[in-house]
């Protein structure tokens, strides 16, 4: 059984690619920061779906242990097939408002993050000659987004990252795609009023996007049918371009 991490599953989005996954047949790592009930919650809607997966914890800003953690795990399961950086913070305000701090956490966090969870995949997935790694940036990362100018470089920085990591692993010899999905307003509960206010007038569709609308596409790219997509930033916003 292939073996994928999902980092930021204990919720929203992570929940939502966790629990596609296992039901595609991936071994699910489900990763948490720190909420252990959610990731739970999620293993235990993999499990009644009939798939298998575990639960891993570690800080994705911390580098030194995601790399311990991501080694364990690797020599006891394997090297992953799939990696799916989805885990990130915000802290929004308007920028001459924002302290060092707002700023320091999201770039560690969701930047950063991509770094220290990623780098020590990378050789156990050039072993197994194929692999699926997808990042999780937003429609801010693309169009920027007021009161978010932390959160919009982060993203963005992942969209570039995202498309140079596919330019070195995407050869025939490696099999390794690299791909980004940019989702726009999703409703996770975690949605500010004043924000759907703002945004949900300009959506084409008139309405949020689900978790599992991500989750089916983040699904789609790591199944054999998407092998030769590679190097893309792909949309789920219902056509808002901000």
């Amino acid at each position: 059984m292939k073996q994928v991490l999902v980092t930021g599953a204990s919720k929203g989005i992570g929940k939502a690619i966790a629990i596609a996954l296992g039901k595609a047949g991936f071994e699910v790592a489900v990763h948490y920061g720190h909420d252990k009930q959610g990731a739970l919650d999620t293993l235990a809607q993999i499990e009644s779906d009939s798939g298998k997966g575990r639960i891993v914890s570690f800080d994705i800003a911390n580098r030194e242990q995601c790399k311990a953690e991501i080694d364990q795990d690797i020599t006891k399961h394997g090297a992953y097939f799939g990696v799916i950086i989805n885990a990130g913070i915000t802290r929004d305000t308007a920028f001459p408002s924002m302290i060092g701090e707002d700023w320091d956490q999201v770039i560690h966090t969701n930047l950063d993050g991509f770094y220290n969870v990623v780098h020590p995949t990378v050789m156990p997935m050039v072993g197994l000659r194929e692999g699926r790694i997808v990042t999780i940036s937003s429609l801010s990362g693309q169009v920027g987004n007021r009161g978010q100018v932390n959160y919009s470089a982060s993203k963005a920085g992942l969209i570039g990252a995202t498309k140079a990591l596919a330019a070195e692993l995407g050869n025939k010899r490696r099999a390794i795609t690299v791909n980004c999905v940019a989702p726009g307003l999703i409703d996770t509960g975690m949605v500010e009023e004043h924000v759907k206010e703002h945004v949900l007038p300009a959506v084409p569709l008139k309405r949020m996007g689900k978790p599992e609308e991500v989750a089916g596409l983040v699904a789609f790219l790591l199944s054999p049918s998407a092998a030769y997509i590679n190097r893309q930033v792909i949309g789920v916003n219902g056509g808002l371009h901000g």
